[in-house]
């Protein structure tokens, strides 16, 4: 009896903490880890349970270093990707103006201080992969360089990712803008989103250094997959982070699957076939194969994940348009033939 209403107490507590966060002036309608406070205060949530990280910003940003390519899409999609001084990874930026325009200051363990201490930006925003911070941010505070970690990259829900548009609208003054286009955005993709009594069978991806990852069933890639119409064969259910299958596993869902999704570099079935010597038997190639990289650049920067996470609605409409096929996708993805 005792264990049963510890337990119960555990539920009610969970739930009033939830019902409290959606009263809160500010909460999201998706993003967990991020709300506003009633000042335009941005304050940050750990998923790693470290204490919330509440950042006053005195007046727009007009300088931003970006870690992730990603931010600029938010930014762009504001209208104001000016900001962005620079980036990591130049290479892999599609944003024109940010190409021409933005310092490349490397990768995390090679980041170049200099070049950030030269451009006194106003903010450095990046990203944690797990509960320890990035090393290179201890530095960064050391020599007056404000930073935050802000975790977009873990939010489930496609609308969620959408969401920090909100973040990126306090922190540069327009978040009256922002609310508007997230408004948009959102209306779009649910109108967009279906159910289906017998979805498309979807295998994804390919072997990343022999390891083969498929996204969890409740993963941001599965999510728009779902609300397409479509299920990711070997997603395993509640599960966020990627299960690792083998390619003869791999086979076996080949067999059933009537779509192949997002096979990596590759941009023709040829290429297919040379990655793995099972994939010229892999039944799904004959029949439907697609990737996410119609707007991909020379250097491997690709705008699928700069600009999609700010358009979820976008994605959806590509994916519907293959599920369906009876339109051409025009945002992201092209045909593997």
């Amino acid at each position: 009896m005792k264990h049963f209403l510890r337990i119960l107490w555990l539920f009610l507590l969970v739930s009033c903490a939830r019902n409290a966060r959606t009263q809160v002036p500010g909460a999201m309608e998706y993003a967990q880890w991020f709300d506003l406070s009633g000042n335009g205060v941005v304050v940050v949530h750990s998923p790693y349970g470290a204490p919330d990280d509440t950042l006053a910003i005195d007046g727009p940003v007009r300088s931003i270093v970006c870690m992730s390519s990603s931010y600029i899409g938010f930014l762009d999609a504001l209208g104001c990707d000016s900001v962005v001084t620079a980036v990591s990874g130049l290479d892999y930026v599609s944003d024109p103006e940010v190409r021409a325009a933005a310092e490349d200051v490397g990768y995390d363990a090679a980041l170049d201080y200099e070049t950030i201490l030269g451009l006194h930006p106003d903010l450095l925003v990046t990203y944690a992969v797990s509960a320890a911070e990035p090393p290179y941010l201890a530095k960064l505070r050391d020599l007056g360089i404000r930073t935050v970690i802000i975790h977009e990259h873990l939010e489930s829900h496609p609308l969620a990712r959408a969401e920090y548009i909100k973040l990126f609208g306090a922190l540069t003054g327009r978040l009256g803008k922002a609310d508007s286009v997230f408004v948009q955005v959102r209306d779009h993709y649910l109108s967009l989103v279906r159910e289906m009594d017998a979805p498309r069978k979807v295998l994804v991806n390919i072997p990343y250094a022999d390891q083969w990852y498929i996204p969890g069933g409740d993963n941001y890639m599965t999510r728009l997959i779902h609300d397409a119409g479509g299920e990711v064969l070997g997603a395993v259910a509640g599960r966020f982070e990627s299960s690792i299958i083998s390619v003869e596993k791999a086979f076996e869902y080949a067999q059933e699957a009537d779509f192949w999704l997002n096979p990596g570099w590759c941009s023709t079935k040829d290429q297919l076939r040379s990655v793995h010597p099972l994939f010229a038997d892999f039944p799904v190639l004959a029949k439907s194969v697609w990737n996410n990289t119609k707007q991909s650049t020379p250097g491997g920067g690709n705008a699928f994940w700069e600009t999609g996470p700010a358009h979820p609605d976008l994605i959806l409409e590509d994916l519907r348009a293959i599920f369906d096929g009876t339109s051409v996708p025009g945002n992201y993805y092209l045909p593997v033939l």
